[in-house]
């Protein structure tokens, strides 16, 4: 922090020399100044606001420069509750990489054409915020391709899973859990060969970027979601992001795709009640999940 010096005030003397003819001429005294009468002075009861109020600004001063300073000696991380409890944020733990296999690269990095995860998928996955309740048939671990379907309209279960069947798909990982508000959470992984199977299979099931493509369970319809921005995107990587409309059923769902390397994503909250679900934690989940991939 620089600190601000404060200049010196200077006294101004008096210039020498010989006074000349108008200084030297006696000037008529100055009549004295009327009494103040005595309703000028301040009463004591305003005297004694003016004095409280000082001490309190003094006090909220010196308080706030100790705020400020203990929140930028700190890393932002270790402030408790900074920007996540105002605006519904949830409080994810510090992520961190899965370790890699000896000597393999990154998804993006030079000489890894196919943008291959040679990490533990399931290492990839987010883990769930504190006070959620882990999903025990989605753990963390993998997961079969009926299960994944099962996200989606009975409709369209069928079509969706003859698309895997046909792709070169390796394995599907997923984690899910639920927080105190009732809002549900589930992530899935789908890796195979290559990103271009990875792009493939995204553009040829869900429209690219033209559509929400095909509804999940338990909605009747879904659209992009305009208020996504792109927030913390993440290089090489996309986000498709799409929300269920109202008037919605007996819960709202929000749901995004992401398409990292050879992998996509696909994030899905619901929460019942006629709230719906927080847009503010989906994005930031969406983000986190992002992140990892990329």
């Amino acid at each position: 922090m620089t600190e601000q010096t404060e200049a010196e005030a200077e006294a101004d003397a008096p210039a020498g020399g010989a006074p000349d003819a108008a200084a030297a001429t006696p000037m008529p005294p100055v009549p004295p100044l009327p009494p103040l009468p005595p309703t000028s002075r301040p009463p004591r009861r305003v005297l004694r606001a003016v004095a409280r109020w000082t001490v309190a600004a003094l006090v909220l001063g010196g308080l706030g420069a100790g705020s400020a300073y203990a929140i930028t000696s700190k890393e932002r991380t270790d402030v408790p509750g900074l920007a996540t409890e105002s605006d519904g944020r949830w409080g994810y733990p510090r992520l961190s990489l899965p370790a890699l296999p000896p000597g393999a690269p990154r998804p993006f990095t030079e000489g890894n054409t196919a943008e291959v995860h040679h990490a533990d998928l399931r290492g990839l996955l987010l883990p769930a915020p504190a006070g959620a309740t882990a999903d025990k048939k989605l753990a963390g671990g993998w997961i079969s391709t009926e299960r994944f379907v099962s996200e989606y309209e009975k409709s369209s279960r069928a079509d969706i899973a003859a698309e895997l069947e046909e792709s070169p798909l390796r394995h599907i990982a997923a984690r899910g859990w639920t927080m105190p508000d009732g809002t549900s959470s589930r992530i899935y992984l789908l890796q195979f060969n290559s990103a271009g199977y990875a792009e493939a299979f995204h553009d040829e099931r869900y429209g690219g970027t033209a559509t929400a493509g095909d509804p999940p369970a338990g909605a009747a319809q879904m659209e992009l979601d305009e208020s996504w921005s792109g927030g913390g995107k993440v290089e090489h990587t996309a986000s498709y992001v799409a929300v269920e409309p109202k008037p919605f059923g007996a819960a709202q769902v929000r749901q995004a795709y992401l398409v990292a390397g050879d992998t996509v994503a696909l994030v899905v909250q619901s929460r019942p009640g006629a709230g719906g679900t927080s847009r503010v934690p989906f994005h930031q989940t969406v983000i986190l999940q992002n992140q990892l991939l990329g």
